[in-house]
């Protein structure tokens, strides 16, 4: 397994013996995902680009304004809209589609998550936490290419895995609503074809930023800036 250079050896050790969450893509049985394009993988139809709401716009004109993503690509994760938007280092977005969350609604992640078996995580435990996250690109145990979004809590950006079809994952994000986006284990799930075209590229080798918008109150009052200055 490679992790970003950072880590340290307790995180690998910790990473090969506990993370279960993310080698079965933070949702289902921990079984082996099938190679990309295996037959295994029902195809779906393609989903509407998702616009972006109000509050995503708010936000990425807040970060825009101040420089809050530091001079690095940026992600916004819209929990309410279910939907990732992909933003170059300058600030223009590049593209957005749809995603799969946690399958709990909440902005914080249970204290200690990251150290427990999948078996152990309960359903009203599977949150998506929002906030400010540095990424870095990583492997999961399967060796896939992945974006830590969290690596503590074992919260990563990556490619649709649709290893239980009872999950009907690529159904789900094809649907025309949100409403039944809810199902990962926290990870957030993106189009697999999204992700090479845009993910790799603007997160997939260097340090990004993602900012998590909340649901359980206003992105403004969670990242602390003025909503009416960032219309």
């Amino acid at each position: 397994m490679t992790l970003p250079c950072s880590s340290s050896w307790l995180h690998w050790i910790r990473a090969c013996t506990v993370l279960g969450a993310v080698a079965a893509g933070c949702g289902g049985a921990a079984q082996a995902a099938p190679a990309r394009g295996s037959a295994t993988i029902p195809r779906a139809t393609t989903a509407a680009q998702p616009a972006l709401s109000s509050e995503a716009r708010a936000v990425a004109h807040w970060v825009r304004r101040s420089g809050n993503n530091a001079r690095l690509p940026f992600v916004l994760v819209d929990k309410r809209a279910a939907a990732v938007h992909v933003f170059s280092a300058d600030g223009t977005l590049q593209a957005s589609a749809p995603v799969l969350l946690g399958l709990a609604r909440g902005d914080r992640s249970v204290p200690g998550i990251g150290e427990r078996p999948m078996s152990r995580i309960a359903p009203h435990e599977r949150t998506t936490p929002a906030g400010r996250f540095v990424s870095e690109p990583g492997r999961n145990l399967q060796g896939e290419d992945i974006v830590w979004i969290d690596y503590d809590d074992a919260v990563s950006l990556h490619r649709v895995r649709a290893t239980n079809p009872a999950e009907r994952r690529l159904q789900r994000l094809a649907s025309a609503t949100p409403a039944d986006n809810r199902i990962s284990y926290g990870c957030v799930n993106v189009p697999a074809a999204f992700y090479d075209r845009f993910v790799l590229p603007h997160l997939g080798h260097a340090p990004g930023v993602v900012y998590v918008l909340p649901e359980m109150q206003s992105a403004a009052s969670f990242f602390g800036f003025d909503p009416v200055a960032a219309r």
